[in-house]
């Protein structure tokens, strides 16, 4: 992946990686989300939604024009087929973006905010790799609080993400996000002067 020190920060639903995300960019270190990037890709006359549309035919649109953001998640959830046809569709444009993005970072280090970061192999891509942890029952809570969604939803959409045992497992950095927003900050404040020590490290070997 071009540009500087990246570290990948991932985290089940729920379990707060925006907020730990906008914490490190307080502190200076550059941070992009994949699902921004999405989002982008997606709005019409876009190049994911162009892609989207060619693949799936007119029952991915609204009556608007926008793509069915409904109809995609809930036919993604229930059928693992058309969940990796549409990954295979989306994820090398929001790859080719975030790298575009990534090359043109000029922080002592950044943050790449990737839900699915184990699950689709950008961890291999990245130089550390953060996970956002919190017990499972306290993902339904904020989802619930924060959606609508009711459990059994959020328990279908955890269903699709690697176990929180494989994202600790996978992880070189733990953020444990159970506590208060002081202690998620305390705990970012630590990594960011680790980060920081990191990144010059990598940057004095490159250029030995």
């Amino acid at each position: 992946m071009p540009g500087g020190y990246v570290v990948g920060l991932t985290g089940g639903i729920g379990s707060g990686k925006s907020e730990v995300a906008r914490a490190f960019a307080a502190l200076g270190a550059d941070t992009v989300d994949a699902d921004d990037v999405a989002h982008a890709l997606s709005q019409p006359d876009a190049a994911g939604h162009q892609a989207v549309v060619a693949a799936f035919g007119a029952q991915s649109l609204r009556p608007d024009g926008t793509l069915d953001r409904d109809w995609l998640r809930d036919r993604a959830f229930a059928d693992a087929a058309f969940r990796g046809r549409l990954e295979r569709t989306l994820h090398p444009l929001i790859a080719a973006r975030i790298d575009d993005i990534i090359s043109r970072w000029e922080g002592p280090y950044g943050i790449l905010v990737v839900p699915l970061l184990i699950e689709s192999g950008l961890d291999k891509r990245v130089a550390r790799v953060l996970v956002v942890d919190c017990p499972e029952e306290m993902q339904v809570e904020r989802v619930g609080a924060r959606s609508g969604l009711a459990p059994a939803t959020v328990r279908a959409i955890m269903a699709t993400q690697k176990s929180r045992e494989a994202r600790r497992a996978r992880a070189d950095d733990i953020i444990d996000n159970s506590g208060s927003l002081a202690d998620m900050h305390a705990q970012v404040g630590v990594l960011d002067r680790r980060y920081r020590d990191l990144a010059m490290q990598a940057r004095e070997t490159r250029q030995h």
